[in-house]
């Protein structure tokens, strides 16, 4: 029997899923934003060391390593980048109504809340 576990992904970028980047195109349209992109990025703070950022933004800063996926560009400054490497980006609606959910590889330990992580 073969299994249908999805495909790794690659330690050198990071993935959005498709039903996370239309949540994120939904959101634009809902804001009236016709050109838009995801930024994704960690700062210092949380209660693991290094917190999660999402904001939709106009267009890349000039450090940002962009990324496309499902139509829509992620915007990952260059110091993010090594924190994010390999991480799938998606979305929950279940019940416990996540939200966006980061599968980072890198992260040897986080919160309860999913939002913050140490490396």
């Amino acid at each position: 029997m073969v299994s249908a576990s999805k495909p790794a992904i690659p330690a050198n970028t990071i993935f959005i899923t498709e039903k996370a980047a239309s949540k994120v195109k939904e959101y634009a349209a809902r804001d009236e934003m016709d050109q838009f992109g995801l930024k994704v990025a960690v700062k210092g703070g949380g209660c693991s060391g290094l917190e999660y950022m999402l904001d939709i933004v106009v267009g890349p800063d000039s450090d940002d390593k962009i990324i496309e996926h499902h139509g829509l560009e992620l915007y990952v400054p260059k110091k993010s980048y090594i924190f994010l490497a390999g991480t799938e980006l998606d979305f929950s609606d279940g019940l416990n109504g996540k939200g966006f959910v980061f599968n980072n590889p890198n992260a040897d330990r986080t919160c309860g809340c999913g939002n913050s992580f140490s490396a």
